[in-house]
């Protein structure tokens, strides 16, 4: 398949352009851009810096996507900004390389959607089947696993860790780590329950779903403290994976403290 360049759009010879890449009106490509097989960029977006794009991503109008990053202590690092295959990268999302600071590295999995005005922050690592929705700010630092939905106008802290499966509630500051499959909601964000719906729409069983539900009734009870329950849970489910999934997660901890329910006597809906 051959490259399709409007003639109105600015692409440095140096680029490196896929097969059946196609770029519409208005748009410029820095020297340092890799976009691979079937890369679309349909009008008016701009791909600078060191940014690997994967094949089949689709990127609208007034994107603004591998620019310095928004840092006071970037001093013109060579960084990069790494971005999966099939994602969809709507108006006026921008996407930030990473630091010194942070591993040189901002990187994207494969399959994530990202609404409109969406933001990626500096050294951020995304996993797979990711969905921003409108307005969602992403500060630099963070780390956000696979089939993670975050809600519109959602705000995520620098440094906090999102689990697998997670759902952030519209409008919420999270500040927090948010646990895999757990829903949280509010600002400051508190946790709610579990992603009962997603995980009900990626086909998990019921009784996968029921001994998730059970574990997290015990790890978030009024007894004793998380590092005990957190125990006590391990050697009761000791042969649930996914149970383990949360388990690990909390004990792998991070630069932020965990995000837990409000009420504990009210632990999950």
């Amino acid at each position: 398949m051959s490259v399709s360049i409007h003639p109105m759009s600015l692409v440095d010879p140096k680029a490196q352009l896929g097969a059946g890449v196609t770029i519409g009106p208005f748009c410029q490509v820095g020297p340092d851009v890799v976009l691979g097989e079937g890369v679309e960029l349909v009008s008016h977006a701009v791909v600078a810096g060191r940014t690997t794009i994967g094949p089949r991503t689709r990127i609208f109008p007034f994107a603004s996507i591998g620019h310095p990053p928004q840092d006071v202590k970037y001093r013109g690092e060579p960084s990069t900004l790494t971005i999966g295959e099939d994602c969809q990268i709507r108006e006026g999302v921008t996407m930030n390389p990473g630091t010194e600071g942070g591993g040189m590295i901002t990187s994207v999995g494969d399959r994530c959607f990202f609404l409109a005005n969406s933001h990626v922050g500096h050294d951020s690592r995304l996993g797979n089947n990711i969905i921003f929705s409108n307005n969602v700010m992403c500060a630099g630092h963070v780390t956000i696993g696979n089939f993670v939905i975050v809600g519109g106008g959602a705000g995520l802290q620098q440094f906090i860790r999102i689990g697998d499966h997670a759902f952030i509630g519209g409008g919420a500051g999270v500040l927090s780590d948010v646990i895999p499959f757990g829903t949280i909601r509010d600002n400051p964000a508190h946790l709610v329950g579990l992603n009962l719906i997603g995980l009900k729409r990626r086909g998990f069983t019921r009784e996968q779903i029921h001994e998730l539900r059970r574990a997290y009734r015990l790890l978030f009870a009024a007894e004793g403290t998380l590092t005990e329950r957190v125990e006590d849970v391990a050697a009761e489910f000791s042969e649930d994976p996914l149970v383990h999934e949360i388990l690990n997660f909390i004990r792998e901890g991070g630069d932020k403290a965990l995000c837990t329910p409000r009420d504990a006597t009210v632990a999950e809906r």
